[in-house]
């Protein structure tokens, strides 16, 4: 989740229709209105943090227990976050995602975060809850009906007792993860939400390097996930958070850094603007590395589709999409949607543009 700052590529890809300026696209009242809405919050300047290498669970295809970060020493001093979040805040950080293993697991950590800098989001599996004080946005993990997380994450009744903890929450937004297998279960799994008055968005599995296990995506697979998504945002559209540009995105045969460029450190030498030069991803010791640092570490960049690296990647590339109405529109309810995602209180609006439209420069696949 970042800044929609342009970054160095941000204007490569389709040349703007023929005689088209940004001010005739903002012409239409709708388009200019959601453009105001959004351009309000183009601040946010992310870095990501891991607050223990402990979990409650063990998922297959975790990202936590892949490569060095899993070894670094906890740090559990509460002050020595808040001088971090302090600092922080002088390099010009506003917005912090607190991550894995199981931020939950730290609630004193997560509150010292929170009383240093307010606007957040934690990535959690939901077991444990966070309490209120902490006033992050709080992302819930779902690989699909309990059935299939017992399999695949050892965990009985999750999905029960995820509901338990955070039915009625205003910061929670269930994350459901599509990957190879699960498929078929969504629609399951969006109806108990919506019965429970829960919202919802999606993520798509990106494996782990070396991981050749059965969540990893074919292209079949992604074709399935969108027709998918797609039919659940229009069944659903008072719960689900999404849009018809998200789904073309995130499921697209090339990944987020083929389609867009990755602005995250470890894809991004560039230290002069964006993320390249503000962004950093904490391990549990508070040390950081700039070569391995990005929204999720150990991803196999190739395979990227997480939702969480769309919300830097997309979104930084304003210039790209400013070339016509409907591709515009795409943008706009691209950031639309993960501004209410991430962001408490921001309410998502319509969608602007129903029909998908391809990234600029690609076909639609």
């Amino acid at each position: 989740m970042a800044s929609t700052t342009p970054e160095p590529g941000a204007s490569a890809g389709r040349a703007p229709a023929a005689g088209m300026k940004f001010s005739d696209i903002l012409a239409d009242p709708r388009i200019a209105e959601r453009w105001q809405k959004v351009r309000k919050w183009f601040f946010l300047r992310e870095s990501t943090y891991d607050m223990t290498n402990r979990c409650n669970i063990r998922c297959n295809g975790c990202y936590y227990y892949e490569g060095d970060k899993q070894f670094a020493r906890e740090n559990r001093d509460a002050e020595a976050w808040r001088d971090l979040m302090r600092a922080e805040k002088k390099r010009g950080i506003t917005f912090v995602v607190l991550a894995g293993a199981e931020p939950a697991l730290v609630p004193e950590l997560c509150e010292a975060c929170y009383q240093e800098i307010p606007l957040g989001a934690i990535a959690t599996n939901g077991l444990a809850p966070i309490p209120r004080s902490v006033g992050y946005k709080v992302h819930v993990s779902v690989w699909g009906t309990d059935e299939t997380s017992l399999r695949v994450r050892k965990a009985a009744r999750m999905l029960e007792r995820q509901i338990g903890n955070y039915a009625g929450d205003p910061r929670a937004v269930f994350v459901y993860t599509f990957t190879r297998e699960n498929i078929g279960e969504a629609d399951e799994v969006a109806e108990v939400l919506r019965a429970a008055d829960c919202r919802l968005t999606f993520n798509v599995f990106s494996a782990p390097v070396g991981y050749r296990d059965g969540l990893r995506h074919t292209p079949e697979s992604l074709r399935e996930c969108r027709r998918a998504m797609l039919a659940l945002l229009e069944r659903h559209p008072g719960h689900v958070l999404f849009s018809p540009y998200s789904a073309v995105a995130h499921t697209h045969p090339l990944g987020l850094h083929a389609l867009f460029g990755c602005s995250y450190p470890r894809m991004n030498p560039a230290t002069d603007v964006g993320l390249g030069r503000t962004f950093r991803q904490y391990r549990t010791d508070l040390t950081w590395d700039r070569g391995a640092s990005c929204c999720v570490p150990d991803t196999d960049c190739a395979d990227c589709r997480h939702y969480a690296a769309g919300s830097a990647v997309v979104t930084a590339r304003l210039f790209r999409h400013a070339i016509d109405p409907d591709t515009f529109r795409s943008w706009l309810d691209y950031v639309d949607t993960y501004l209410a995602v991430w962001v408490v209180d921001y309410t998502k609006g319509p969608n602007l543009c129903e029909r998908m439209t391809a990234p600029p420069g690609f076909a639609l696949a």
